[in-house]
């Protein structure tokens, strides 16, 4: 045997014998670490959220966003989920169907995807719905109100079509019969016209509103619709100013909105326009100007800034500095990232893998959720649905939306 062999074998025996001797030293580190998988190391588990964070409805997503980002950092600094870190990966649907099912599918082939916030647009989340079942991802709407979306789409026989779904918000069953109230009871409308942009949120919002509204007596004279995108609405306005009506509500979202309360002003229409929460945004008036005075929407919730328990949620997002504000749906998108929260605290509590079971187990947990939220308690029923009914009615004064009544549709 020659002598660097030799020596090249005694430095082998020595390494491997150091190797030996700090495999047995390295145990108590690993029993420290938080025992994330088998080698001590921490596990990631995602939280997915789909929302327009460009285009014309960004005002609203960019809100849910930044809420839902704000959960998921205050929970990994709180070290929520022993040994699992949360790493939130918001995708832009640009409020578009199809561009919201492709990034389902996106968000659905990464293995450590657990949950979903979103959508904001129903038309959205019925083409996403499916996608996350399949993955048996868990998904949670801070904003959707289409009633197909948890209870099929006949309402004489409600069917929960997927059981993965939840929203925290009202639906159009809710906030449109309550919209029709305030209109027949406190603004003591006897007629209305209804338009809408022909989507599902759209036209859901109207069909509810018209029937509550007829329920108490009133009449509406003539339903119009218009295109998403539209700008002109001339011909909207010379078919609607001879009828009179009382009332004009709109069912859509504010970049149509916006132009359509103007041109109804400029047209000589004296009635306001009312809305759901689709056109609750500064933007709406930003963009009407001083045609958006004395109108009206309804939104899911009452005032944030009137409720003890969102002190500490506008406190701490005004300390985020985010560059936008939390908008119509935060409070909501960060009650929504807390249940998911919540759920996966309980979940993988021991697991080291994230599988197809344990997604079912987030379900599942999600389902028997009771959280005090930023906006109340926070509860389902059997659909997915949350059990509030608790809405606000804002009206346009002096160039900002102030909150004129606030209470649940029974």
């Amino acid at each position: 045997m020659s002598h660097a062999r030799s020596r090249l074998l005694r430095s082998l025996a020595l390494f491997a014998i150091g190797g030996l001797l700090l495999a047995g030293c390295g145990s108590d580190d690993e029993e420290e670490s938080g025992g994330g998988g088998d080698d001590g190391e921490t596990l990631t588990v995602k939280i997915g959220l789909i929302a327009p964070l460009s285009g014309s409805l960004s005002a609203l997503g960019l809100g849910m966003r930044n809420a839902a980002d704000m959960a998921v950092k205050q929970a990994n600094e709180d070290n929520k989920i022993d040994g699992w870190k949360i790493v939130f990966q918001p995708e832009d649907d640009t409020a578009k169907a199809d561009i919201g099912a492709q990034v389902a599918t996106k968000l659905a082939s990464d293995s450590d995807v657990a949950a979903v916030i979103g959508t904001l647009n129903s038309s959205v989340a019925l083409q996403v719905q499916p996608i996350l079942s399949r993955a048996n991802i868990a998904m949670i709407s801070p904003a959707n109100t289409g009633t197909s979306l948890t209870m099929g789409d006949d309402l004489s026989t409600k069917k929960r079509p997927y059981t993965n779904y939840f929203r925290v918000c009202t639906n159009d069953a809710v906030q449109g019969p309550f919209a029709a109230n305030y209109a027949s009871k406190t603004l003591g409308a006897k007629t209305a016209v209804l338009i809408h942009d022909k989507k599902a949120y759209g036209q859901g919002l109207t069909n509810e509103f018209k029937a509550q509204f007829e329920k108490n007596g009133g009449k509406v004279l003539a339903t119009e619709t218009i295109n998403p995108g539209d700008q002109d609405f001339s011909a909207v306005v010379s078919k609607i100013k001879p009828l009179n009506a009382a009332v004009v509500y709109y069912g859509g979202e504010y970049p149509e909105a916006a132009p359509l309360s103007n041109q109804l002003k400029q047209g000589g229409v004296k009635a306001p326009l009312m809305g759901g929460d689709g056109i609750f945004d500064a933007t709406y008036i930003k963009n009407a100007g001083a045609s958006a005075e004395g109108d009206l929407a309804t939104s899911v919730g009452a005032p944030p800034e009137k409720l003890d328990s969102a002190k500490k949620f506008i406190e701490d997002y005004e300390a985020a500095k985010y560059s936008e504000a939390y908008s119509a749906y935060g409070p909501q998108a960060y009650d929504a990232a807390n249940v998911i929260i919540e759920a996966l605290a309980e979940v993988l509590d021991g697991k080291d893998s994230l599988d197809d079971a344990t997604r079912q187990e987030i379900i599942e947990a999600i389902q028997e959720t009771d959280l005090e939220g930023v906006t109340g308690d926070v509860t389902f029923d059997e659909f997915g649905d949350t059990t509030t009914r608790l809405l606000t009615v804002y009206k346009v004064q002096a160039g900002a939306w102030k909150d004129v009544e606030t209470g649940e549709f029974t």
